[in-house]
C-alpha cells in the first residue's frame, strides 16, 4: 500500500498529455501488487496463492518499468523517483522471498 500512495504522489505532477497513458498505467499496475496479493491469501491452495503472488511480482516489475521511463524523461524530481525505485525494489525482494518457499 505503501508504494500506492508514493504512485499517486509521483502521477499527479506527470504532464497532463500523460494522464490515460503513464498515469493510468502506473497507478492501475501499482493497485494491482496489494489486490493480487489479497486475493490470493484468500485462496485455499498454497498453488493458487503462489500465482497470484507471481501476478503481483509481475505488476512489480511492470511499474520498475514505467518508472524508469518516467525518470528517463525526467517528469519527476530525482529524489521522489529514487524513494519510488526503492520501495519497488524491497517489494520485489520480498515476493521473490516470498515465492521461494512454495
Amino acid at each position: 500500500m505503501e508504494i500506492v500512495d508514493k504512485v499517486y504522489e509521483v502521477v499527479s505532477v506527470l504532464p497532463a498529455e500523460e494522464k490515460y497513458g503513464m498515469r493510468s498505467q502506473m497507478t492501475r499496475s501499482a493497485v494491482s501488487i496489494p489486490s493480487n496479493i489479497a486475493e490470493g491469501s484468500a485462496k485455499t491452495s498454497q498453488k493458487d496463492y503462489a500465482r497470484f503472488l507471481e501476478i503481483s511480482l509481475g505488476s512489480v516489475f511492470e511499474l520498475e518499468t514505467h518508472s524508469l521511463v518516467v525518470q528517463r524523461r525526467q517528469w519527476v524530481e530525482e529524489k521522489q523517483m529514487n524513494e519510488l525505485l526503492e520501495l519497488i525494489k524491497r517489494e520485489q525482494q520480498m515476493l521473490q522471498s516470498f515465492l521461494k518457499k512454495f
